[in-house]
């Protein structure tokens, strides 16, 4: 049992949970049907500083396994242009997150795509965790391919790229093909 007087969670151990790859609860192996629940448990989602899971609520806490990003980010709209431009994204668990400098696009756009399979895999920043690594949703390639839509032309790490402004920020998705 916790100790009331520290405030801190028991631990319970490793907990029958799988989050797919796809975005998809599972408890014991089946599929958690209700979304309410779904957001309930994510709220209680946390990321330690070796880049493990684990639902922690104040009373006790448990590792959980991800297969991917805990989070899939299904849906974006944007507003304005160029470095103005804001990218919204909206998760499999309903959150809305804005694309910028507190909520980065990871991708690793500078992978030869023979080493990346089907492509670069992009990650968007939901929140921090307890060390460097944050918790992230890895966007859906429909709403890559909208992302790609908007690119434009830019310079990351004196390479040049195509990539996405939000809020301020350019966000590299892939190099330039060669012209040749």
């Amino acid at each position: 049992m916790p100790s009331l007087s520290t405030g801190r969670a028991g631990t319970c151990g490793a907990l029958p949970f799988l989050i797919r790859r796809d975005g998809t609860w599972l408890y014991r192996g089946s599929p958690i049907r209700r979304k309410p629940m779904v957001c309930l448990f994510a709220s209680t989602l946390r990321r330690d500083a070796q880049g493990g899971y684990r639902l922690q609520t104040p009373v006790e806490q448990g590792t959980i396994e991800v297969e991917d990003a805990p989070f899939v980010a299904n849906h974006l709209e944007w507003h304005g242009c160029g470095r103005g431009q804001v990218l919204s994204f909206r998760t499999n668990v309903d959150q809305v997150i804005c694309a910028g400098p507190d909520h980065p696009i990871r991708c690793a756009w500078d992978v030869p795509c023979e080493g990346c399979g089907t492509g670069p895999v992009p990650y968007l920043h939901v929140r921090d965790g307890d060390g460097a690594l944050p918790i992230e949703a890895r966007i859906a390639r429909p709403v890559y391919y909208e992302l790609a839509a908007l690119a434009v032309e830019g310079i990351c790490r004196g390479v040049p790229c195509l990539g996405v402004w939000s809020r301020h920020v350019f966000f590299p998705l892939s190099t330039l093909p060669d012209e040749t």
